[in-house]
């Protein structure tokens, strides 16, 4: 049975994780809190799966250095030389950071980005995507990432175009849209359209369960601990989407 060393224990992502463990396969050896310590016997963790905060993860990052471990970074909010310190440990250890672990979202964007290059700009592109009545940004950064994914596709000359209204012009092909719906207790959902002259595509991912993603970092942790060459991983390499 695979054993992990749990970072964030006590936050959303660490709690669901908890919660999924028993039907993955998987025994959660050890649990940090913020600021726990980490006397850790090496020999008793396979795998660190890290959802803290930038200081805890960089704690457990040093941890995961001197004991040559593999560690499953879900922690945002890095700077540039936070970020530099991640690259930096992997070179030495296996490394798999992500912004989302749901598995069907990270399908999504490859999708996306294949329809993207493959229909080029004669398909106009449009991203709609719904969340809850408390959500409070828009677009959301799902969808925000699902445009660059497409500009990127085509050369990053498009530009994005969040909502229309009134008089707006001729739709361009350089444009991408967005657009937000708000309301009830959605989770998530996000679709990309391509639409062209006589037909139109649309890719969708749909969440209603909040503990798809507890379940696609523990997938992610159990291929991680099998790669043995150091090196920053990503979900695409988990789904072997690269190729």
């Amino acid at each position: 049975m695979l054993k992990i060393l749990l970072n964030g224990a006590k936050g959303r992502m660490g709690t669901a994780i908890q919660e999924v463990s028993p039907d993955s396969g998987i025994a959660i050896a050890y649990s940090i809190e913020r600021g726990g310590h980490l006397n850790i016997p090496a020999d008793q963790v396979d795998v660190i799966v890290d959802f803290s905060t930038v200081e805890g993860s960089l704690a457990v990052l040093d941890y995961a250095l001197k004991n040559k471990k593999p560690i499953l970074i879900g922690t945002t909010g890095f700077n540039l030389e936070q970020l530099q310190a991640i690259k930096s440990a992997a070179l030495t250890i296996p490394v798999l950071m992500s912004g989302n672990y749901a598995i069907g979202v990270n399908v999504l964007f490859y999708l996306t980005e294949l329809a993207a290059e493959k229909l080029g700009k004669a398909y106009h592109a449009e991203i709609m995507e719904i969340h809850h009545a408390l959500k409070v940004d828009a677009p959301s950064g799902t969808a925000l990432a699902l445009a660059e994914t497409i500009a990127n596709a085509r050369g990053k000359t498009s530009h994005l175009q969040c909502g229309r209204e009134g008089l707006t012009g001729k739709r361009t092909e350089d444009e991408i849209g967005l657009h937000a719906l708000r309301g009830g207790d959605v989770v998530g959902e996000h679709t990309t359209y391509f639409i062209g002259q006589g037909e139109r595509l649309e890719l969708t991912q749909r969440t209603w369960d909040r503990l798809i993603y507890a379940r696609g970092a523990l997938r992610a942790a159990c291929w991680l601990v099998t790669q043995k060459a150091p090196g920053l991983y990503n979900m695409r390499d988990v789904l072997n989407l690269n190729k």
